[in-house]
């Protein structure tokens, strides 16, 4: 039997490259969408723990993001296109987080 997961007990693997924590951001940002799918492509009356599972994935992408952020920080190469594209990352995550307390 699953459990729903709980945003406060989401854990991020401490041991990733830059690229690795891309990919994995990539990776979630796909899984949070199917999961946002899923909740609107059922009924309104239906039990489905579709959003409480998309809100763990958004905590544990925002944690991963974090991290990213905080490795390109400490390397002084980081050119300022990074650093745009991660601010739209950030606003991304926000939107989809404000879509998410809409909806509930």
């Amino acid at each position: 039997m699953s459990t729903t997961p709980s945003p406060e007990h989401v854990r991020v693997p401490e041991h990733l490259s830059a690229d690795s924590l891309r990919q994995a951001l990539e990776e979630l940002d796909a899984k949070i969408q199917t999961l946002h799918n899923r909740a609107n492509a059922t009924t309104a009356a239906s039990h489905n723990t579709y959003l409480q599972h998309a809100a763990a994935l958004e905590v544990k992408r925002s944690k991963l993001a974090a991290r990213l952020s905080e490795s390109s920080d400490s390397k002084t190469d980081s050119s300022d296109s990074d650093r745009s594209t991660w601010g739209e990352i950030w606003h991304g995550i926000e939107n989809l987080r404000n879509d998410l307390r809409n909806i509930i």
